[in-house]
């Protein structure tokens, strides 16, 4: 049965931001990648993650629920001759089941508040090397900065198409402000949102020993991938809007540049990475 997941992989792919650079030098410099470890990436989406690691790591396994979203993927991978990639279609709940080798490095993108932390972080604690680790990411609008005028632009198409209560532009990158999940994963979640109120699991958990770092981006985008940036959400995908989609894209893009006829929509995000091991001997 198809999702509004599955009609909003492509538009995932090619429009979400990709994380900083300073995020994957991170990773190759606290987990030493060099091209020899084995890395999962859990809740991996279209895989932006997995993508981007792979020139770093011997293999990835990219690990989603939804067979859409690897297909964009893989088909990405193939594009771009990533032949250490590997793309399995399970929920977090049955990493156990996938007989994976020995993981050095997981990395979660905008789903750990999806699953049952407590559970993922046991299944983890069966596959991970004794050195190796969980990394947490998300990117959230700066509370402290106000949303940009044109999102209430957009806000106000996507009302008029898909009715309130579909959630905040300003917050395409994890959760609408209502509360609906905007990442990957279908299992419950516990209340909170991205990465924030994680830490208190995984201090919880075999990984107790956790850090969060921070990093602010600003984003700037055409009307063109402001439209993409809305098709990308399940809230807001293309399943939703059905027949009315290009209606959809046209009237967005005609409302921003009637906003702002420069064309340039730009937003500050804060990068946000929480880095979970086992307690040192």
């Amino acid at each position: 049965m198809s999702t509004p997941y599955a009609s909003a992989a492509p538009y995932y792919a090619r429009y979400r931001p990709p994380y900083p650079a300073e995020f994957y030098e991170l990773l190759a410099d606290r987990f030493a990648l060099d091209g020899s470890q084995t890395v999962l990436d859990l809740g991996a989406g279209p895989g932006p993650i997995t993508l981007a690691l792979a020139p770093l790591a011997d293999q990835v396994y990219a690990v989603d629920p939804e067979p859409a979203m690897l297909a964009e993927g893989s088909r990405l991978a193939e594009q771009r001759g990533l032949t250490n990639t590997s793309w399995l279609a399970c929920d977090a709940a049955g990493i156990g089941r996938l007989c994976l080798p020995r993981i050095d490095l997981c990395v979660i993108g905008r789903a750990f508040h999806l699953m049952d932390r407590t559970r993922v972080a046991a299944e983890l604690d069966g596959v991970l090397a004794p050195r190796g680790g969980i990394v947490l990411v998300d990117s959230v609008a700066r509370p402290d900065v106000p949303h940009p005028p044109w999102a209430a632009v957009a806000e106000e198409v996507c009302a008029r198409f898909l009715g309130s209560g579909h959630g905040s532009p300003a917050d395409w990158d994890d959760v609408d402000r209502s509360g609906e999940p905007d990442a990957q994963g279908t299992e419950g979640a516990e209340g909170t949102v991205g990465v924030e109120g994680s830490e208190d699991h995984l201090a919880k958990s075999p990984f107790s020993r956790v850090e969060t770092l921070t990093w602010d981006q600003r984003l700037r985008h055409t009307a063109e991938q402001v439209a993409g940036l809305m098709l990308s959400r399940p809230s807001s995908a293309p399943a939703l809007l059905g027949d009315r989609r290009a209606a959809f894209e046209s009237e967005l893009r005609q409302a921003l540049l009637d906003h702002d006829p420069g064309g340039a929509y730009v937003r500050t995000v804060r990068v946000r990475a929480v880095i979970a091991t086992r307690p040192r001997p």
